[in-house]
């Protein structure tokens, strides 16, 4: 007898037929007489909807409000899902994030797990109960309601399997697996029967929404094996983990990112301690930034120029104009980009990948803006509009649709 991790997302359980459907899957497991914990996230666009509501009522509502009403979407999900299970003659109990014990920080709407107290999960497993759990959604040490961002389920999911010591953790989509690249924008994608953690996580950091990066880096610390498999097609899916046993391709996947905004300070004044006052402002805000690129000083100065996501790019902006020393300076933000990357721990023997991605986008007469490098992953930034035949050109570049 096993444990068994299951999650479903958003549109695995978006109607009433497909909800029944998920209850079909997680009783055919603990049918094979294994113990079941099932996460589960708010059913299809409910967490948007509830965004809309929301922004109706006061557009600029604390982040804490948000948690507690953005929090309602799982707890609609496990309810019905354990009705449906409860129809087919099954022991089921549903438990909202903090029933399961999960402890977070208070960083609203961006919560991270602390640590999880399993004692409600072992007693109700214990009992035989097919456990299903809110996913995204803790308790801080202030008893509110915390949200983990989006695709927290994923990371909900992964925690739970690590603090049970879980056999596996599936993670159902609607999708067969993890691809080459989005296989509804590119002919010939290919899916790949098992990738590296390291490998998963670039693609997810990158554009790739098939799994939330955290849950992955989480899944890699604690050794947890997941699988990516189809909720509508029960066909094999994608093992990821920390070593697979098929030879090294030299390109794992192509993705593509437009929540992207690049932003220049031009004009820096070529002075040490610049580039640390930028960024440690941002960091301050609680902004990520990627890509960065600092021109070569002339003229006594020099422009620096970096990406965040779309919604911090006016929030960096902003943040950028309060430094005394750059209230003066021009400060461009364009949101009209998008980051295509490949990714591969094969490239690290493989000389002249770069030079082979930058002749694929040469090819289709495609500007590249800025370019990043790390030993596994090339990223660069082009137009919006070139985004989805970059990641053609390139991808066939690589992977071929034979």
């Amino acid at each position: 007898m096993a444990l068994i991790v299951q999650k479903f997302g958003g549109s695995s359980v978006a109607d009433a037929q497909r909800v029944m459907n998920v209850a079909r899957i997680v009783t055919e497991t603990y049918k094979q007489g294994n113990d079941v914990v099932v996460v589960v996230s708010a059913q299809g666009d409910t967490t948007d909807d509830l965004i809309e509501k929301a922004k109706e009522i006061n557009p600029n509502a604390k982040t804490r409000e948000m948690d507690q009403l953005l929090a309602a979407g799982e707890q609609i999900s496990i309810s019905l899902l354990a009705m449906a299970i409860e129809g087919l003659g099954f022991p089921v109990i549903s438990l909202l994030g903090w029933q399961a014990g999960f402890n977070t920080n208070s960083v609203y709407g961006s919560a991270r797990i602390k640590n999880i107290r399993t004692n409600r999960l072992q007693a109700e497993l214990a009992k035989h109960n097919i456990v299903v759990v809110a996913g995204f959604q803790g308790i801080n040490r202030y008893d509110d309601l915390t949200t983990l961002g989006r695709g927290g389920s994923d990371t909900s999911a992964v925690a739970i399997a690590a603090a049970l010591h879980a056999d596996k953790c599936q993670i159902f989509t609607d999708v067969e697996g993890v691809y080459t690249a989005d296989p509804r924008k590119v002919e010939g994608a290919q899916k790949l029967d098992e990738i590296t953690y390291d490998e998963m996580l670039e693609l997810a950091t990158l554009g790739a929404q098939v799994l939330n990066n955290r849950s992955v880096e989480m899944a890699k610390k604690y050794s947890v094996e997941l699988e990516v498999l189809s909720s509508l097609n029960p066909v094999p899916g994608t093992i990821v983990k920390e070593k697979i046993k098929m030879e090294k391709m030299l390109i794992r996947g192509v993705t593509k990112d437009t929540d992207v905004a690049l932003i220049s300070v031009v004009g820096v004044d070529d002075n040490p301690g610049v580039a640390f006052k930028i960024f440690s402002k941002l960091a301050h805000k609680n902004i990520n930034v990627d890509i960065i690129l600092q021109s070569v000083g002339r003229t006594g100065t020099k422009d620096v120029t970096f990406t965040v996501s779309k919604d911090n790019g006016p929030i960096a902006v902003e943040a950028i104009r309060e430094l005394p020393q750059l209230e003066d300076k021009e400060i461009k933000c364009k949101t009209d980009v998008a980051k295509v990357s490949i990714v591969g721990a094969g490239m690290e023997s493989h000389p002249g990948t770069a030079s082979k991605m930058f002749e694929a986008l040469y090819e289709q007469n495609i500007n590249i803006q800025m370019i990043s490098t790390s030993e596994i992953k090339i990223s660069v930034i082009i137009d919006e509009a070139e985004a989805n035949r970059a990641v053609n050109a390139v991808h066939n570049a690589f992977l071929p649709n034979d």
